[in-house]
């Protein structure tokens, strides 16, 4: 199959290699769906929610844990960035309330997952119990093969959670053996002085939870310093892949969580298309890990799914050219000796 897409891609009225990324990705788009000719089918993002207890301190994020909640009635309610774009590129949208502090009302248009509100504060103790985690990840999942049962092969997630930077620093740290002053950004609005606070933290959750000797146990990991929105997004990733769903990546968080999904299953990988890099300085290095070239330079540092609503209007591009363009003998156009 990769053969004959190739040489469908190479057969037509252009320059081989001339449609860049384009190609590369109809290339890897037809091998996940198995076909000459892909389709990109009611494309959706999910935005899984949830708080930390962390946030709680202060210690980590500039921006009350209250955010979060304003944040998920913001996107009921149309007015967030991912909205816009969704509405833009005629994208499907669902937010998941994962594990919000907060009680919605049960008619508010959300996904009512909760698995309690908020983990806990991981300076003091895990931050989920096992069976929270494997309740996260199932869930997840679930969610998932709803979508695709209503005719969905293409799907992206997001993220909204203050201070979730920080459990995707340390799991970062955990997974590429760095160092966690080299993981860690400045998330949400966060000045000089409290980035050196935010470090010191962290790197004292990491000596407090062991976290050194986790590098091949992602579910002990996330149960010590993950967080809800995390689990239940590495849930969706094995769920996508085992469905043959082409998946796009959006950003730093969206990307740590897609480490714990490959430590689960390696092969989750093949099915990931990476939307773009991310401001926050750790995203880069796991792009690097995962060999990964992103379709946009942009600058986003805003999750939510911004950065993968942006990039699958790219995905559609793709498979149009491969199923639409004449190749050179259909348009009688002659090709280079």
């Amino acid at each position: 199959m990769q053969e004959q897409l190739q040489q469908k891609i190479d057969n037509k009225t252009k320059p081989v290699g001339a449609l860049g990324m384009l190609e590369t990705l109809a290339l890897q788009i037809g091998v996940i769906q198995n076909t000459l000719s892909p389709q990109i089918h009611k494309p959706h993002i999910v935005v899984f929610a949830a708080d930390h207890g962390i946030a709680a301190t202060g210690l980590v994020n500039p921006y009350p844990q209250a955010v979060t909640a304003q944040m998920v009635l913001n996107f009921i309610q149309g007015g967030a960035a991912i909205n816009i774009f969704c509405r833009q590129n005629n994208i499907a949208l669902t937010v998941v309330d994962a594990g919000v502090n907060f009680d919605f009302e049960t008619d508010v248009k959300i996904n009512h997952v909760k698995i309690a509100k908020a983990t806990c504060n991981y300076l003091e103790a895990p931050a989920m119990s096992k069976q929270q985690c494997k309740e996260a990840i199932a869930k997840g999942g679930i969610i998932v093969s709803g979508i695709f049962d209503n005719g969905c092969n293409c799907i992206g997630f997001g993220e909204m959670g203050i201070g979730n930077t920080s459990s995707a620093s340390l799991i970062m740290s955990v997974l590429l053996n760095l160092p966690v002053k080299d993981c860690v950004g400045n998330g949400t609005g966060t000045n000089e002085e409290q980035l050196k606070i935010k470090i010191a933290t962290l790197e004292k959750v990491f000596t407090l939870q062991q976290l050194n000797t986790l590098a091949n146990q992602p579910i002990e990991l996330l149960t010590k310093i993950g967080g809800f929105e995390i689990a239940m997004m590495t849930g969706a990733y094995l769920k996508a892949a085992e469905l043959n769903m082409v998946i796009v990546v959006d950003g730093f968080i969206a990307t740590a969580a897609l480490l714990i999904a490959q430590k689960i299953n390696e092969k989750v990988i093949d099915y990931c298309v990476f939307a773009h890099t991310s401001g926050e300085q750790g995203h880069k290095k796991m792009l690097e890990y995962f060999k990964a070239t992103p379709l946009l330079q942009l600058g986003l540092r805003l999750g939510e799914g911004t950065g993968a609503a942006l990039a699958i209007p790219l995905l559609q591009s793709a498979v149009n050219f491969l199923n639409e363009m004449a190749s050179f003998e259909t348009a009688g156009v002659s090709n280079k000796a």
